[in-house]
């Protein structure tokens, strides 16, 4: 299993599927699926029964996950999809735009 590159609360750009070409921040990442959840991207309809009295029941959108590898980066800086490449200062590692060359 590799390790991903896209974190919680990165801006992404969708690359295929029906959502092609939309962008959305990630709401949550599961590492072990490869999978991410973008804001407004594959919503789903859940059709939901009431489980106490007085719960409202019906049909809720939400975000269902999608693959990691269906996703790129949007750099804050260049604002362009880019790849990420790792750089190490000092002690700590950290992530730079493979365009632009800024600090994500």
């Amino acid at each position: 299993m590799n390790k991903m590159s896209i974190r919680k609360d990165d801006t992404v750009i969708v690359l295929s599927g029906k959502d092609k070409g939309k962008q959305g921040k990630v709401l949550n990442v599961l590492p072990k699926e490869s999978k991410v959840v973008v804001e407004g991207v594959n919503v789903v309809s859940r059709h939901t029964k009431p489980r106490k009295q007085g719960d409202q029941g019906g049909i809720i959108k939400k975000e269902a996950p999608i693959y990691a590898c269906k996703v790129q980066k949007v750099c804050p800086k260049c604002n362009k999809p880019t790849r990420i490449g790792h750089k190490v200062e000092g002690d700590k590692k950290v992530r730079i735009c493979k365009k632009c060359g800024a600090e994500i």
